[in-house]
């Protein structure tokens, strides 16, 4: 500002006789912390772009991991569901790594749920978590891994259906596009009567998994909308703890509620005739279940960097993301059959995650503007809210 130009020369013609020793260290202490934001943005970058790679890298290895194992002879949905949970002990040691990175701004009030509460949470959201990746076992068992992922696509519109009525989401005329281009995305496969290429598929079978697919995409909106509503109502708070608390326990729950199917099912008695007649042998199978285990765990971690880095919307719109990396994936290690009506699905599902992304993109505008306004005005930022309806809090 001019007037503060003056001030300097004034202050400057004062003080000829003597060096300008505190402008200096001043300019100094300056250049400093102006390096030092540099260098933090640099950071979060580096961060933002590995947990991005997590996401996409670690659901997409362990859905093509998760093909394998159906195609050279695994059978049992309930062990193909165990390994998407049973992993998260993993998740231990990049908590302890991590919680003194992630500190939120927003004040406590010192309200927290009561233990009572976060049980019947962890509970409620841990069983449907384990039903939800059984329903994705089923599916995946007689679709072919690339219109399985296609399928996935719809989470996106459900996610958004379910928070419109549970988190108050305000549905724009870009979030009500991209819901109609992900159904019909996912609706024009179901004309798509395709066979696996290590397997005969009868119609019966490609319709249930079809239908066991849409059923998963449904449950995973409905979880990710209840959490949101849990943090809101009942947690009171979203902070990085939280967050990990609410993947452990809940993880915890569905790991155990997945074993109970294995044993109640008594799809156990088999699994050691299977490892024995699994195509690639005995090592193989194992580090199969172990390394399918492990990816799903990075897909984790780099979901929640993901979201205390930028917002829950934008972790999803990541995940939505590498779902079309998956069919050219499965192009060219299962040969999978990549026809007309798959690749019109393809455009629509990715002309859909644009249009989900763009919403993300003006929300984000808006709240960088509300923030920057309110950085003036006050030295404590409020809490700003997306079209999503999601509180979102300012993240050192």
């Amino acid at each position: 500002m001019k007037g503060d130009g003056e001030l300097q020369v004034i202050v400057q013609q004062g003080k000829e006789q003597n060096p300008p020793v505190e402008e200096e260290e001043e300019n100094s202490v300056g250049s400093n912390q102006t390096g030092v934001s540099h260098s933090n943005i640099y950071k979060r970058l580096l961060r933002v772009i590995a947990y991005t790679f997590f996401v996409i890298s670690g659901q997409s290895v362990a859905t093509i991991l998760g093909r394998l194992y159906y195609d050279n002879g695994g059978n049992s949905k309930w062990l193909a569901t165990v390994v998407q949970l049973v992993g998260f002990p993993v998740l231990l040691p990049y908590y302890l790594f991590s919680i003194k990175t992630h500190k939120t701004t927003h004040r406590d009030d010192g309200k927290s749920a009561s233990p009572r509460n976060r049980v019947l949470v962890y509970l409620v959201l841990g069983l449907l978590v384990g039903g939800d990746c059984y329903l994705y076992s089923t599916g995946l068992l007689y679709l072919p891994v690339s219109t399985f992922s296609l399928i996935c696509a719809s989470q996106l519109a459900f996610n958004a259906f379910f928070s419109y009525f549970l988190n108050s989401q305000k549905l724009t005329p870009i979030i009500l596009n991209s819901l109609l281009l992900l159904t019909i995305s996912s609706t024009l496969l179901a004309f798509n009567n395709e066979e696996s290429s290590f397997k005969k598929v009868t119609r019966a079978q490609y319709v249930t998994s079809f239908i066991c697919t849409i059923g998963a995409s449904a449950g995973f909106g409905l979880v990710l909308s209840l959490q949101q509503v849990a943090f809101r109502k009942v947690l009171k708070r979203q902070t990085f703890s939280e967050v990990m608390d609410m993947i452990i326990y809940v993880s915890l729950v569905a790991s155990c509620v997945s074993l109970v199917g294995l044993f109640a099912s008594g799809e156990w008695k088999t699994l050691s005739s299977e490892m024995d007649s699994y195509k690639l042998g005995k090592v193989s199978y194992v580090m199969n279940l172990v390394w399918t285990a492990i990816t799903w765990q990075v897909f984790n971690i780099g979901g929640t960097g993901l979201i205390f880095e930028l917002s829950s919307l934008f972790s999803n719109a990541i995940s939505a993301l590498g779902l079309p990396v998956v069919p050219v994936l499965a192009v060219i290690i299962f040969h999978d059959k990549m026809n007309g009506l798959k690749v019109i699905s393809m455009i629509l599902a990715i002309w859909g995650f644009m249009s989900y992304v763009y919403q993300h993109y003006l929300d984000d505008k808006n709240l960088k503007n509300s923030l920057g306004i309110a950085t003036e005005e006050s030295s404590d930022p409020p809490e700003a809210e997306g079209s999503s309806g999601q509180k979102i809090h300012s993240l050192a």
